[in-house]
């Protein structure tokens, strides 16, 4: 049976197709959109279309970006970029950047391997950071994946396609958050740890 108009109902469907939204926030947003003076929905819809036709990858670290031309951290004189830090997401560009204490550049792989979602290295951003560092400007690749089983796939897969180009291939550490207690620390986190411990 249904509840409400069509045009709610393709509505609340369309919100519950995002990432993390059950069909209850569906309906909330739905409503809530619903409710918008005319001049505001538009004001979203546009928004919308307009994100969707300016923005682009950027042809350097496939960052998002608008327009033809390279992302702001790739135009940017004050970035390094001789080190180029390889991320999984643009969110995780994100992540890097609120840290204030990373100063190179990026590669976004839009995904990461994962033979269970059908993903395989050809459906990543893998050849234009293969391009990058084989123009031999490149001293440096982070690996900066999730430490989850893909995202070692991913780094362990590139490590090994890039060692030839004879440029320094670091992962980022893992360990003990700051402000945990060892106690509650897993054992391969624990292993992580002093894997990765350093002098003081």
């Amino acid at each position: 049976m249904q509840y409400f108009p069509p045009a709610l109902e393709k509505l609340v469907e369309q919100f519950a197709r995002l990432p993390g939204i059950g069909t209850k926030s569906a309906q909330r947003l739905a409503f809530y959109v619903l409710n918008l003076p005319e001049g505001e929905a538009q004001e979203f819809a546009d928004a919308i279309m307009d994100a969707k036709h300016t923005v682009t990858l950027c042809p350097v670290c496939r960052n998002l970006t608008q327009g033809d031309g390279p992302c702001a951290i790739c135009s940017s004189y004050k970035r390094d970029q001789s080190t180029v830090c390889v991320v999984a997401d643009p969110k995780d560009v994100v992540a890097m950047e609120r840290s204030g204490e990373y100063n190179g550049a990026y590669h976004v792989l839009h995904g990461v391997i994962s033979p269970m979602n059908h993903v395989g290295p050809d459906d990543l951003e893998i050849q234009p950071l293969v391009n990058r560092v084989a123009g031999g400007s490149v001293q440096e690749i982070i690996m900066a994946t999730n430490p989850d089983t893909e995202g070692e796939t991913t780094a362990m897969y590139l490590s090994r396609l890039l060692k030839p180009f004879g440029c320094k291939i670091t992962r980022l550490a893992y360990g003990i958050p700051v402000g945990s207690h060892l106690e509650y620390a897993d054992d391969a986190t624990l292993v992580r740890a002093l894997e990765g411990r350093r002098e003081m």
